[in-house]
């Protein structure tokens, strides 16, 4: 199973992922060029921006799919 298909089935499980958690699960290093092409496909994957102190990360989640 590719990053790709592993990742968006991590979502579509109804489940958030930040870069730390897609390294550690998936060994994925690029989890937005990831994210980019499973919106490519057609699905709608939100952005949420995190902070804590001086660090910044972003949490995706699947909210739908749209037909292309």
């Amino acid at each position: 199973m590719s990053q790709i298909e592993a990742i968006r089935e991590h979502l579509l499980k109804g489940k958030s992922i930040t870069p730390l958690e897609a390294l550690k699960k998936y060994g994925c290093f690029r989890l937005a060029a990831v994210v980019f092409n499973i919106r490519a496909e057609g699905y709608v994957v939100e952005t949420e921006l995190l902070h804590k102190k001086q660090k910044k990360w972003a949490k995706y989640t699947l909210t739908a799919y749209k037909k292309r």
